[in-house]
């Protein structure tokens, strides 16, 4: 084994122990979650806590698979398309939104206080509204994800557009670049990192809005069996739905690291 790290170069020697420490992280993750769920069946097998009230992976399981008989999949496909619908939506409105204020600095220093006020504004207060304007349909649900995510992705990027060296910006004005090649070229490059942050966050947050809007107004999906479930006294349909919950969030979160995996990979071979 010395042999072989005497061949190995120091690049090589380095690499191997981001390799080693990803899989020790990994291995340790893993290790946690199998023993909060051994834990979790074990205090209610010996009588420590009431599987009534928190349930067990046991019963979590043939909950489920009760679930898979019926019509599981129809909720599971309405709540993420709302959730995804939501998640584009507040993304690309955010967006073009924090360009408009980059643009226009009179714009952004009008806009920023309520900015502010907007995203300290609790969002199911304005439930009644959305169902009002919207209707007591997805289009609710959607909005409601919609604003849930929308304030904090424009400040969020706009952030990001504003943290951009002022002395390279200045070089560009220089050499008689436009506004818009500056943002091209400049501002958006720069901003793809603090971008998939935003995406991140994101994720978060349209499912929050997405289960909330469902609690207002909603036929099927996620939230409406952990409503019913709580209604008629079936917490195992709603821990299995929270579980069904966390699993799509964790696939929606790692998508957007598989985005931000490519994303780097092409601008390393681009250079």
């Amino acid at each position: 084994m010395k042999k072989n790290k005497k061949t190995l170069s120091p690049r090589q020697l380095y690499l191997r122990k981001i390799k080693l420490d990803k899989s020790k992280i990994l291995i340790i993750q893993i290790a946690v979650l199998v023993a909060f769920v051994g834990l979790w069946e074990l205090s209610t097998a010996v009588g420590w806590v009431d599987s009534f009230f928190v349930s067990s992976p046991s019963r979590i399981v043939r909950t489920f698979a009760d679930l898979w008989k019926q019509d599981i999949m129809k909720h599971i496909g309405i709540t993420l398309l709302e959730c995804v619908l939501g998640f584009l939506i507040s993304t690309v409105v955010g967006v073009i939104v924090a360009i408009l204020l980059w643009w226009s600095e009179t714009f952004r220093r009008v806009a920023e206080p309520y900015l502010v006020v907007l995203n300290a504004l609790p969002k199911i207060a304005l439930g009644p509204v959305i169902i009002i304007w919207a209707g007591a349909n997805m289009n609710a649900i959607i909005m409601m994800t919609f604003l849930i995510c929308i304030i904090v992705t424009v400040m969020s990027v706009l952030n990001g557009f504003m943290s951009c060296d002022k002395g390279k910006i200045f070089l560009l004005e220089s050499m008689g670049a436009t506004k818009f090649q500056i943002l091209t070229k400049l501002i958006l490059p720069y901003s793809v990192p603090n971008f998939i942050s935003v995406l991140k966050i994101n994720v978060g947050l349209s499912w929050v809005g997405t289960i909330m809007g469902e609690y207002l107004v909603s036929g099927a999906g996620l939230g409406y069996l952990i409503i019913y479930g709580g209604q008629v006294f079936k917490l195992d349909l709603v821990m299995a739905s929270t579980v069904i919950l966390c699993l799509l969030a964790a696939l929606m979160y790692f998508s957007v690291c598989l985005c931000e995996k490519l994303i780097a990979r092409k601008r390393r071979t681009s250079k």
